[in-house]
This record gives structure tokens, sequence and C-alpha cells, in this order.
């Protein structure tokens, strides 16, 4: 009997060991990494959970234990994590840290960053370069980045298979919606992105209806918007010249559009395109009579007149459109009238 009563007394012990032992690790994992002072900028992107913010900061050195963190911030059911960026030091424990996070200290540095509608992806590249430092290979390769790219599909509904093709130049011309945005002068290219393609799903869910009575992929729409984007310059043009695309595509007819030769052969639109130019071989070049349909992609990104202007095409009867030297559009039923139109404004 003694030596059971003892083994219990053992026992006891050894388990009051065990949870002083815990409590004290609890308590050393909620003290400061360092003594020494040393501030660290920290992000929190929109929709990031608890445990993924205290898997960043364990990151980020900026907290010694995962697990006491996370008890921390269950035991003190107040806290409230705030999206932001951050200015946090080594120097601060745990519930300093997520006492800022709670009351939602960010550092209020950021910049306003325009997009122009029409513009393609490589103007944007430089804009994200002019702007935030990046690279044009950094943002190339994360373009190029196939998981990447996979998991944004996974998270927008206006995005699929189709930026996938080898053939398309850029994977996401044509989706990051041109406007004037806010962001934090550190954002990091994910974050740049994400914003642009958070703007494009909140534009694109206005016009799902109507995308389905056409019978239109996202991505076809896109394309289209593309086009009549960059082929008009007056707003009234842009339903007619949709309704020449989709009289072409009826009539299984090349469309011609010379906004798609520019594109094909990477050539600026103020540059001068050749017959070689005109006669290229490529995914995108409608110009080529033995091209027909719409190119593999978008050719800029589109404002959201001509996205409107594809999903409601003019009740004219146009086949063809010519450009005078000023730019304005002229329009034709027949190739006689279209001849006449070469004539008279060439």
């Amino acid at each position: 009997m003694r030596k059971k009563t003892k083994r219990i007394i053992i026992i006891l012990i050894c388990l009051l060991g065990v949870i002083l032992l815990m409590i004290g690790m609890y308590f050393y994992g909620l003290t400061s990494v360092s003594k020494e002072s040393e501030k660290v900028t920290f992000n929190i992107p929109k929709g990031t959970s608890t445990k993924e913010v205290i898997n960043e900061l364990y990151e980020a050195n900026l907290i010694k234990s995962k697990v006491a963190s996370l008890i921390y911030v269950k035991l003190h059911k107040g806290i409230i994590i705030q999206a932001g960026t951050y200015e946090l030091n080594r120097s601060q424990n745990v519930r300093e840290i997520f006492t800022s996070l709670n009351e939602g200290k960010t550092i209020k540095d950021t910049i306003s960053v325009t997009f122009i509608e029409g513009k393609r992806i490589t103007d944007y590249m430089k804009v994200i370069e002019d702007k935030f430092g990046y690279e044009e290979k950094e943002i190339l390769d994360l373009l190029n980045n196939e998981e990447y790219l996979k998991n944004l599909i996974n998270k927008y509904s206006f995005l699929d298979e189709s930026i996938l093709n080898k053939d398309i130049y850029y994977s996401l011309e044509g989706y990051l919606f041109p406007a004037t945005y806010e962001f934090y002068k550190n954002a990091s290219l994910e974050e740049i992105l994400q914003k642009m393609l958070d703007k494009t799903q909140n534009v694109l869910d206005n016009y799902s209806t109507s995308l389905n009575e056409r019978g239109l992929s996202y991505h076809e729409l896109l394309t289209m918007a593309s086009i009549i984007e960059n082929e008009t310059m007056a707003k009234e043009d842009r339903s007619i010249v949709s309704q020449v695309i989709y009289k072409r595509l009826d009539m299984k007819m090349s469309l011609g559009m010379d906004v798609t030769a520019y594109y094909g052969v990477r050539k600026d639109l103020k540059e001068t395109l050749t017959t070689s130019d005109l006669n290229s071989v490529n995914a995108y070049n409608t110009r080529n009579t033995s091209f027909l349909g719409l190119p593999v992609g978008p050719i800029c990104n589109p404002s959201e007149d001509s996205i409107k202007a594809a999903l409601n095409p003019s009740a004219t009867d146009y086949v063809y459109f010519y450009a005078d030297k000023e730019g304005k559009l002229h329009f034709a039923k027949t190739n006689a009238e279209f001849q006449e139109l070469i004539r008279k404004y060439s």
C-alpha cells in the first residue's frame, strides 16, 4: 500500500513538474526575441487568418514561439488583428506586438498609383518598376510562375486555364483593371496584382448575367474588349466596333484588326506596320486573312466602357471600318463602300 502511495506521489510530482515546465515555456515564449531594439516592417493583407499572421511573425523573427503566441491570442478573446502595414520591433514581447495589431497602429505610408486604360501589361510593368522598384525580370518571373497562376485561377472566378496557354505573351494581360489605386510603398508584387485583380472581380461581377446571355467566357469578353479599346478613340464608336467584331465572327471572316497585328509583332501603336508585320503568323494577328476567330488573348487592359461595349454591340449592320488621319472611324457595310473610304480618307 505504501509503495502504491509512493508511486502515486511520484507520478503527481512528475505531472506537476511537466505542468510547471509547460507554463514556464509558455511565459518564456511570450518574451521578446531580442533585448536590442530592431525595427521590422510587417504587413498583414486583408483576409489573413490568425494562424497565418502568427506564422509570418515567427518567420520574421518577431516572436519566439508560435504555440505560445496562439495560446495567448486564444486566452485574450478581445484581440482582433487589423490588416495593414506595421512597424514592429524585435524588442517587443508578444503582448506588445498583439496590442499594436489589435489597435491597428499601422504605418500610413502609402502611394497613389494610376494604371491607364488601354495600355499593355508591359506599360504597367514600367509603372510598377518606377513606383516600387521591382525589376522587369521579377515581374515576368511571377507572371510565368505556373503555380502562382493556378492559385489565382482557384481564387478568382473570371480566371481559367486560358491564361496558361503557351501562345499567350503575358498571362494576366487584359485582367489587371485600369484605375487609380492606393498601395503601401513596400507592397509586394503579389499584393499589387491582387489588388488589381480584386478590382477586376468587382467590375466583372456586374456583368455576369450579360456574359451568360452572350455565351462568352470571361477570357473572350476581355479579348474583345481589349480590341475595342485599342481600335476606338470616341466612346460612341465602341459599340459599333463591337458589332463589327460579332458580324465578322458570324460570317467566319477574319477580324482584320490592325491593333492585333501590332500586338502580335510586339510593336507600339505609334510605330509603322510593314507588310511583313501584317502577314505575320502568330496567335494574335487577325490581319492575316488565314486567321479566323478571336486572338489567343487580350492585347491590352480594357476600360469598363469597352467591356460594356463588348456585351452590348450596336444594332447597325457594318462589316468594315476605316480610321482617317485624325483617328476618326468611318464605317461601311460592303467592301465597295470600304474601298471608297480608303480612297477618301487615306
